[in-house]
């Protein structure tokens, strides 16, 4: 969109909150980049450019604007609405890839050399993936400055800068503030142990769905809602973490959280990002299921509506696989018993949880006998867990999806069902649709829609590429607790078994 200058100056005059995050303006008489909404008098559109990415801006010799903020915008909806190399690379390096493996690991992941990575990143996003990890590193230390107490030279390195002095040289370039006076302006809302943040989004955002479907389907030991707020353990490439997500009054959801490694803090944001899908744009979703006759009643009623993520591809195959032609309780139970033999356990103090969900080689030892539900599924369990521990099953945040979805497709016992809702929710593709799902069939029923998978699929290719997000709006005409935000705190207890192996809660 950079490109198109006139809707970009337009987009600015008009403080346009919609597009921020898919361009910056950069003001040549200042030095500075903004948002597009940013609050103060428009520049002349001569002194204007603009740029793909915050890191092409700050690459161009711009400084971060001291009002508007322009590094915590949402990100561009693009890299989680695309499958192609440059939204795949956005993704994994949101999650901290080059971080941690360097530009090679980023590459290794994706199949590509170095260079063409390189070429083609530069050519739509206007940096490289060493640029747009160091954007991603001046937003994390400017986080843990204003909302931490920690020393300085603790924020660099759990930031993700090799030195103290790239730490100070980096963030006067990028804000014209030293770390110190960075600290000075800002009124942190610490708790001990804990980091407060705000994650942004684009309104409209309908809460309900989201939240309703997370806890409706909570882990007993993983995820609970309590106090307002849903909470779940989190696995993190340096350590463990708990992260507390409450809808906040204004276009942010409200974020504490809690790490055995403040390395993983960009890590955690992005993962609790796409649990909540807030980096999508509800406006183009919107517009055009709104076109649609029979969704049109549903798109004005609750507009806005995201599609629940999930934090780790992994977890939630497996959870998939566990929910397959068994009710939500029962998913729930059986994901349960998982956790209590096999997870890790955690500390919360003054919380319910109990266990991070278990990684795919802490259950390849599992005796498939030993669960309770019939022996085809015992099988398709232990045959996802194979894939997955031996690494030829990625659902990470820089996987390939239609390979994903071949995999999955291969396994004996994995069916439509499973392979799209983990493509919706694991893999975050938009598009993913479960025309054999129960709730889908009875919605459309209810609706005149035809209800035959083969039918509803042709009936449903008017809803592309948004077909993911028509089955939230199809789920929300059913009573069912995923659709209602929790009134009351909902504490995901573990489950234990009685002399017969009978669940209880």
């Amino acid at each position: 969109m950079h490109e198109d200058r006139e809707r970009c100056v337009r987009a600015v005059q008009s403080k346009d909150a919609r597009f921020d995050g898919w361009f910056f303006t950069a003001v040549l008489t200042t030095g500075i980049y903004c948002r597009p909404s940013c609050p103060v008098v428009p520049p002349r559109p001569q002194n204007m450019t603009f740029h793909p990415s915050a890191a092409a801006a700050q690459q161009a010799g711009f400084r971060a604007c001291k009002r508007c903020r322009p590094d915590a915008t949402p990100g561009s909806p693009q890299w989680n609405e695309r499958a192609d190399l440059v939204a795949r690379a956005m993704r994994l390096i949101g999650d901290g890839v080059v971080d941690r493996e360097g530009v090679d690991g980023l590459a290794t992941r994706l199949g590509y050399s170095t260079r063409q990575i390189e070429r083609r990143l530069r050519a739509e996003v206007g940096a490289g993936p060493l640029a747009l990890a160091r954007a991603q590193r001046a937003q994390a230390a400017r986080l843990l400055i204003e909302t931490s107490t920690l020393p300085m030279a603790d924020v660099a390195f759990a930031a993700g800068f090799a030195s103290v002095r790239s730490f100070n040289d980096t963030v006067r370039e990028v804000f014209a503030l030293s770390p110190t006076e960075l600290r000075r302006r800002s009124r942190p809302e610490h708790t001990a142990g804990q980091l407060c943040l705000r994650l942004p989004y684009r309104a409209p955002l309908c809460p309900d769905n989201l939240f309703g479907h997370l806890v409706a389907t909570a882990v007993p030991g993983v995820e609970e809602w309590r106090a307002g707020a849903y909470r779940r353990t989190l696995r993190l490439p340096h350590g463990q973490g708990i992260a507390e997500l409450r809808p906040g009054p204004g276009p942010y959801i409200q974020c504490r959280l809690s790490l055995s490694d403040l390395r993983d803090l960009t890590t955690a944001i992005h993962r609790c990002r796409r649990l909540l899908d807030l980096d999508a744009d509800p406006e183009a979703v919107d517009e055009l299921l709104g076109g649609d006759a029979v969704l049109a009643p549903l798109i004005r009623k609750a507009p806005g509506r995201r599609v629940p993520g999930a934090v780790d591809g992994a977890e939630f195959a497996v959870r998939a696989l566990l929910g397959q032609q068994v009710s939500t309780a029962a998913a729930r139970t059986h994901a349960g018993r998982l956790v209590a033999a096999h997870g890790t356990p955690v500390a919360d103090p003054g919380g319910g949880l109990t266990h991070l969900f278990p990684a795919p080689d802490a259950l390849t030892g599992l005796d498939p006998a030993t669960a309770a539900f019939p022996r085809k599924r015992r099988e398709a369990l232990a045959g996802l867990v194979e894939v997955l521990a031996a690494g030829r099953l990625d659902l990470a945040a820089g996987s390939d999806w239609q390979r994903a979805r071949q995999v999955l497709s291969d396994l004996p016992g994995v069916g439509p069902w499973t392979v799209e809702t983990i493509a919706m929710r694991a893999l975050g593709d938009p598009d993913a649709f479960t025309p054999t799902d129960l709730g889908v069939r009875l919605a459309a029923a209810g609706l005149g829609l035809p209800t035959t998978p083969a039918a509803l699929t042709r009936r449903a290719a008017a809803w592309r590429p948004w077909r993911a997000y028509a089955v939230q709006h199809l789920w929300a005409t059913g009573e069912h607790p995923v659709n209602h935000m929790p009134t009351a705190d909902v504490v995901a207890a573990p489950a234990r078994t009685d002399d017969r192996g009978a669940a209880h809660r």
